[in-house]
């Protein structure tokens, strides 16, 4: 069954979707930032089919999370390494994983951030870059960027000029 492409989507949930694909891809990037780079370890780790691993392993490479690295010629055989863009996925998996525990982990965590000096449990939270003040409602909201174009604008009613601008009110679309 082929896939739905989300390339033409302006939004950018649509377009990181469209490089992730599917739980197996965010697996395999799971098990990629803890160090598995060769294809036998991935398939034995996750209990993925061939086939499957192949399609998930080339669209990473193709999407730019991955990078294929031949380890030994004969046989040719390849590693699977993280790029900078496939470690820019590390904070979002940790939000993944602290989401799980907060949500559907009643018996407790099987998995948290920890603190590599101390051992102390970590819990992310989203801040903001240049103020590292916490990213919460009601302060901050999605708005349209300066780039969007319909439907985003009618669909996000705050439209950002860029950083540090105040935000326009787009008026709503009457249908």
């Amino acid at each position: 069954m082929q896939k739905k492409s989300f390339k033409s989507m302006q939004c950018p949930v649509a377009q990181s979707l469209d490089r992730i694909g599917e739980w197996w891809s965010i697996l395999i990037l799971r098990d990629a930032m803890r160090g598995v780079a060769r294809f036998d370890d991935f398939q034995k780790n996750l209990g993925i089919g061939t086939a499957t691993l192949t399609r998930r392993l080339d669209s990473l490479v193709e999407a730019g999370l991955l990078e294929k690295q031949m380890y030994q010629e004969r046989p040719r055989r390849f590693e699977y390494v993280l790029t900078a863009c496939g470690e820019d996925f590390r904070p979002v998996l940790w939000s993944l994983i602290a989401w799980g525990n907060r949500h559907f982990a009643p018996e407790g965590p099987s998995l948290v951030i920890v603190d590599t000096q101390t051992g102390a449990w970590a819990d992310p939270i989203l801040v903001d870059r240049e103020t590292r003040e916490p990213i919460a409602k009601p302060k901050y909201e999605v708005a349209a960027g300066p780039n969007a174009r319909e439907p985003l604008t009618s669909r996000y009613r705050l439209k950002s000029e860029g950083p540090g601008s105040t935000l326009i009110r787009i008026p709503p679309v009457i249908n």
